[in-house]
């Protein structure tokens, strides 16, 4: 119950990694704010939760919208009085090819979801709760695509690069609230969103035959570490990008 008494956003809950630290939250005592941008997917998580003991509630956000930020903020601290941990999850990536071939509305729809979606929803959650009550944590979603670029995914990684430099600003910027401020960078995790990954053969194999691990990961290998930075034992730990890539990494690039 390493998170009992908190109050926890996740966003892009309603599959995939996000789904899975939902429910890991829930079941360390966590009160789970699930939000994606279809209601009845959430709704299925939050069943589930509950069916485990667990307390959570769903809102349907569009995370590329300001306006539904807020409005995300305002339901989970109206729900539970306070926000302590947010967990920016929610991604999109609908350009999968060469980078001079995206069109500007490729990079508008990514850079609104994968970074200003996370720069709003930290802003909200620092102003209307973590400040007031002393501290908390944010945990943003990069990905080794924002260190190195992926195949076919130009856009994609610069994005998570800029979500990388926004967590380390935001870390410099709110470590005087006691607002702790990390990053997770999975490499290939094995759910609907990276399909075009590792459900090509010639890019898994890739992939694999240079991880020492030999494997993708899957959603549940990522719950550890995050469980681990929503937590007090992660109090003075701040700023920093967690590499989650059965050592992929270490091969070179």
């Amino acid at each position: 119950m390493q998170l009992e008494n908190k109050v926890a956003i996740v966003t892009g809950a309603s599959r995939g990694i996000g789904k899975a630290i939902a429910i890991a939250f829930a079941r360390e005592g966590a009160r789970v704010v699930l939000a994606s941008r279809k209601q009845e997917l959430l709704d299925d998580v939050v069943s589930e939760i509950e069916a485990d003991g667990g307390t959570a509630r769903a809102v349907a956000t569009h995370t590329g919208d300001p306006m539904q930020c807020k409005a995300l903020v305002d339901a989970a601290i109206g729900a539970f009085g306070k926000v302590d941990i947010l967990v920016n999850n929610a991604a999109t990536n609908p350009h999968f090819g060469p980078l001079l071939t995206a069109e500007a509305s490729h990079w508008q729809k990514i850079l609104d979801v994968n970074l200003m979606g996370y720069f709003w929803l930290s802003k909200f959650v620092t102003e209307g709760s973590m400040q007031a009550s002393g501290g908390g944590k944010i945990i943003n979603m990069a990905s080794t695509a924002g260190i190195n670029p992926g195949p076919l995914m130009g856009v994609y990684s610069v994005s998570k690069a800029a979500v990388i430099m926004l967590t380390k600003a935001l870390a410099q910027e709110l470590g005087g609230f006691n607002i702790q401020v990390n990053a997770i960078a999975p490499g290939i995790v094995k759910t609907r969103f990276a399909q075009a990954l590792w459900g090509s053969p010639d890019i898994l194999k890739r992939y694999t035959d240079r991880t020492p691990l030999e494997r993708i990961a899957a959603p549940e290998d990522i719950i550890g570490p995050v469980v681990y930075l929503a937590s007090d034992q992660s109090g003075y730990h701040t700023g920093d990008v967690l590499l989650l890539d059965g050592g992929n990494s270490i091969m070179g690039f």
